[in-house]
């Protein structure tokens, strides 16, 4: 972090500033950096890092791992204890992610998207719609029933 920050030794602290800082933000890992000078002698840096979220199954087979923005997390480990995110068709992991925000409490195992809607798989179920405001709606509900396979239309 110190590298990314332009931190060396012998650097003056006078001329320290966000200009040579900015290798933290371009580290897909830093959300955001602060750069905060303290006079006389003192120059600290704030960095909030981005937290794996989901690990993302790619059309080529790899998985990889992202942040809740959806940012991909280069060497982040790939354990089973985030959920798995896959499918096909145009793009829906921000979709994905206010479902995985919105479920947080019910343990998630995994995600399969299509152009068609989203089938979230829970430890004991699943959960489908095919409307992405029906299902933050009645993402509450799915408690009433447990070991369901519950199916969420925007009709009701």
């Amino acid at each position: 972090m110190q590298e990314l920050a332009g931190l060396s030794e012998g650097f003056g602290w006078l001329y320290y500033g966000a200009w040579r800082a900015r290798g933290l933000l371009d580290s897909p890992w830093v959300a955001s950096a602060r750069v905060v000078r303290v006079f006389p002698d003192t120059v600290r840096v704030e960095v909030t890092e981005r937290v794996p979220r989901v690990r993302l199954a790619r059309p080529d087979g790899s998985v990889v791992v992202a942040a809740a923005d959806g940012t991909v997390l280069p060497g982040a480990a790939t354990g089973a204890a985030l959920p798995l995110v896959s499918g096909w068709g145009p793009d829906r992991l921000p979709d994905v992610l206010r479902v995985l925000g919105a479920l947080s409490g019910y343990n998630v195992q995994s995600v399969v998207f299509t152009p068609t809607g989203l089938s979230v798989k829970l430890p004991s179920g699943s959960v489908w719609s095919g409307d992405l405001q029906a299902l933050l709606k009645y993402a509450g509900s799915i408690s009433m029933y447990p070991n369901s396979d519950i199916s969420i239309y925007p009709w009701g």
